[in-house]
């Protein structure tokens, strides 16, 4: 055991030794040998689709007296719900809008899009309807919200699951961009296995209440549990400041059953005790995946992350050189996050919005869109991942970038206030 006072003070001299996961495992496939002599913080980070995300807004739309109070309200079409305080009179609009939400006048435009876009400091639409039947419209920005924040009911899971659809018709879901094909034909995943906070940390020995964090690269705090947490399968539940959020770590992701959210964390852990020396230093193939059935929401075996991210390509690969010109790009119509545009009859990848799922891949006709997925192997069958919802790359980055703020002293690495399970 150490105490957290004194890593805390070792970083604040400068003499901590901080590496990141993947550096951690880089060692280890190397033959180094790890002791809690040999590293103080560890930087972690996930990226993927967070279904329990909402914002938080309060700004003006009205001068005072123009109307008493707001009944209802969309940004950029997207419904917000109008309170807990009503601001009678004021001019100024208290709102909750769901992560999830999906705007009224756009069917791929949801709660997602609308945080990203207002971070990239885009100007939004706000529709209201007052309680006297009268709509009113404005346009504003975040820089003219005094109060946005965002918060995560659930996120950081230490395990997700991955799905497949055994049954014999295609079903609609947010667990993947198309409809899910039917007879086994592809697994979607989830999760950014060895990488991710809380499988570092699983008893939360240094992730509490208080606990300052990154998420979507803005300082933050986590508030406890997450919804659906528990001791076994725990998740967390925090909040920071859209202001200061990088919109390349969130955004929206279209999935067949319509818009969700992408969310991003960074958790620096102590390296207090041998019990995190030890998560720390595991495989992708040694963190299990569950394999549901995606109908029957039951478990059906077993997998693990290795399967999805060793010998596997983190990023989509773009070869514009051997585009065949296809009548209809499949990629374009079918990418979840939007990246795919055509330039004088060429197809363009934007990097920024890419998510690296991975699905534009199994849909090319040629090798323009390419990447190695890896196959879920369980129960005897090897099933191809098609899509992932979870963002290894970007994750990395975001770990990097954590460890960079705590070495320039930017980022204080916090106790916490209070333990989330005894």
């Amino acid at each position: 055991m150490r105490s957290f006072s004194e890593i805390r003070h070792k970083v604040e001299r400068g003499d901590a030794v901080v590496l990141t996961s993947q550096e951690i495992r880089e060692m280890l496939d190397k033959g180094d040998k790890l002791t809690l002599k040999d590293v103080d913080v560890i930087t972690t980070a996930t990226r993927g689709v967070m279904s329990g995300t909402y914002a938080v807004f309060s700004f003006p739309v009205a001068r005072q007296n123009v109307f008493a109070r707001a009944k209802k309200a969309w940004l950029n079409g997207v419904p917000a719900k109008v309170g807990p305080c009503p601001n009678e009179r004021l001019g100024i609009l208290d709102v909750m809008v769901f992560g999830t939400a999906h705007s009224k006048d756009c069917s791929t435009y949801g709660g997602g899009h609308l945080f990203r876009d207002l971070v990239e400091r885009k100007k939004v639409n706000v529709e209201i309807q007052t309680d006297q039947g009268r709509t009113l419209n404005s346009e504003i920005s975040l820089d003219d919200m005094p109060t946005a924040r965002l918060f995560g009911t659930r996120h950081c899971f230490k395990n997700y699951s991955a799905f497949v659809n055994p049954s014999a018709e295609t079903v609609s879901t947010i667990f993947h961009a198309i409809k899910f094909p039917s007879h086994w034909k592809g697994a979607s995943v989830s999760g950014c296995g060895h990488l991710n906070p809380v499988e570092n940390d699983p008893l939360l020995d240094t992730i509490g209440v208080g606990s300052k964090v990154l998420i979507n690269g803005a300082e933050g705090f986590v508030l406890g549990a997450g919804t659906r947490s528990s001791p076994e399968k725990p998740n967390l539940s925090g909040f920071a400041d859209l202001h200061k959020m990088e919109p390349e770590y969130m955004g929206g992701f279209l999935t067949s059953a319509g818009p969700e959210c992408v969310c991003s964390w960074a958790v620096a852990i102590p390296v207090i005790n041998e019990y995190i020396l030890k998560n720390m230093t595991k495989r992708d193939g040694d963190v299990p995946l569950p394999v549901m059935d995606v109908v029957e929401r039951s478990q059906i075996g077993s997998a693990n992350y290795g399967d999805v991210w060793e010998e596997t390509d983190l990023e989509v690969k773009f070869d514009l050189n051997v585009c065949k010109k296809c009548d209809q790009c499949i990629p374009q119509f079918i990418c979840p996050s939007r990246a795919i545009s055509f330039e004088d009859g060429l197809p363009q990848l934007d990097r920024i919005k890419c998510f690296n799922c991975g699905l534009c891949a199994t849909a090319c006709a040629g090798q323009t869109f390419s990447a190695n997925l890896g196959s879920l192997r369980f129960n005897d069958r090897t099933v191809p991942i098609v899509v992932r919802q979870s963002d290894r790359k970007r994750a990395l980055k975001l770990a990097d970038d954590l460890k960079r703020r705590i070495l320039e002293g930017r980022f204080k690495v916090t106790e916490m206030a209070e333990r989330i399970y005894p």
